[in-house]
């Protein structure tokens, strides 16, 4: 495994340097040196950011083979899960986290989170944050139940707003996003007995009145699909993530996403 770390390492460095050339092709220009960027903190936190976990070819789904080489990896190296709590907690309020936190993520909610991703997560110790398509949840074979979902809950998962419908917000009219936003929310109450307190936007789209929609809807936070590490200056309704893909080389990239990411922000490459 080390040496198989090593030769992915040096593929990763070998990325950067290219990624640093063309970053110093292009660094005197007004385009690129319009906005200061700040080193970022040794705390900043890896968001990863999965969808379905099982067998089935297709880049959004990691199979349950892949997913334990990647949460073992988590588990070997020192890494603790954490929640959007102690994450949004440690933005506003400066609290202490754990050594290498993780905040692992899935979008949608599908049936194999419950089946194939649950049991190893509870076997290295680990938790994670589920969005919801609420009007999917117990409708659709594909995706959770309801009785899944309150199990997962008594077990520290959280679980979030996906909206209604999975719709892309930035694309209905403002009644039509709030409506989506608030409904979500609602079932959930009704379902967990609370609120939910963070969203995930649906495809990823949003802009700042979606993001103002959000927040008047009550939600603390809102998660992206922009590539970065969480620090003290992200905006709390457009927190970054790491989205994993499956490939001819899923460990490699996830290596390289996870490990890389803190230096590619401090590059200015991936961040906007």
């Amino acid at each position: 495994m080390r040496y198989i770390q090593k030769h992915i390492t040096l593929v990763c460095l070998a990325a950067l340097l290219l990624c640093v050339l063309l970053a110093a092709s292009v660094a005197g220009t007004k385009a690129v040196a319009g906005r200061r960027y700040q080193p970022a903190e040794p705390t900043d936190v890896p968001v990863l950011n999965y969808h379905k976990v099982d067998n089935i070819d297709h880049s959004l789904v990691l199979t349950p083979a892949e997913f334990e080489e990647q949460m073992s990896y988590l588990a070997e190296n020192g890494y603790h899960a954490i929640t959007p709590d102690q994450l949004m907690g440690y933005l506003k309020y400066g609290r202490s986290l754990p050594d290498k936190p993780v905040l692992i993520t899935f979008d949608d909610g599908y049936a194999d989170n419950y089946v194939n991703a649950y049991p190893i997560l509870k076997k290295y110790g680990f938790t994670a944050t589920i969005f919801l398509i609420t009007d999917f949840i117990g409708a659709d074979e594909r995706f959770l139940t309801w009785d899944q979902v309150r199990e997962m809950q008594k077990n520290g998962f959280v679980f979030g707003s996906h909206t209604v419908n999975h719709q892309p917000l930035t694309k209905l009219s403002p009644e039509d996003a709030s409506a989506e936003l608030t409904e979500s929310a609602r079932e959930i109450e009704r379902q967990l007995g609370a609120k939910p307190r963070y969203f995930a936007y649906p495809t990823g789209a949003y802009n700042l009145k979606v993001e103002e929609l959000v927040r008047q809807a009550g939600y603390r936070a809102a998660f992206t699909i922009r590539y970065g590490q969480v620090g003290i200056e992200s905006d709390p309704y457009a927190i970054e993530r790491i989205p994993l893909y499956h490939s001819r080389k899923t460990f490699r990239s996830f290596y390289c996403r996870l490990t890389a990411a803190s230096l590619l922000e401090r590059l200015s490459i991936f961040k906007n």
